[in-house]
């Protein structure tokens, strides 16, 4: 299993924000499913005033690129992402076109190893 980390920014507009966390409570099933034939075993979504992380844990066989052409076929995906971009902006780093930029781990504190070098 392969864990990911990305970020992005809302337009800072409460209503917008608002609006963009109902549209996410109530997720079209199409996009739920195309998430999941993607490779991705869970996601989630927080937030911070306009800033959004999202978490996502996917099969070893999961790729970016085998997600955006699956993404680019689908119908139900192109409308929703057209939608989530009423709400959405670019972080100022990310490449032309790009929302979901991908995070770098820096840190990591796994109990088991923890215990392990412990005992030593």
């Amino acid at each position: 299993m392969k864990k990911y980390a990305l970020a992005l920014d809302l337009i800072d507009d409460d209503r917008l924000i608002r609006e963009y966390e109902e549209h996410h409570r109530n997720g079209w099933p199409e996009i739920s499913q195309s998430i999941i034939e993607s490779g991705v075993l869970s996601m989630e979504i927080y937030r911070t005033s306009n800033r959004l992380f999202m978490v996502m844990e996917t099969t070893d066989e999961f790729t970016f690129e085998k997600k955006k052409l699956l993404d680019k076929s689908n119908k139900h995906v192109q409308e929703w992402e057209r939608l989530m971009w009423n709400f959405q902006q670019a972080l100022p780093w990310s490449d032309p076109g790009e929302k979901w930029v991908l995070m770098k781990r820096i840190f990591e504190l796994d109990y088991e190893q923890q215990a392990i070098k412990n005992d030593r």
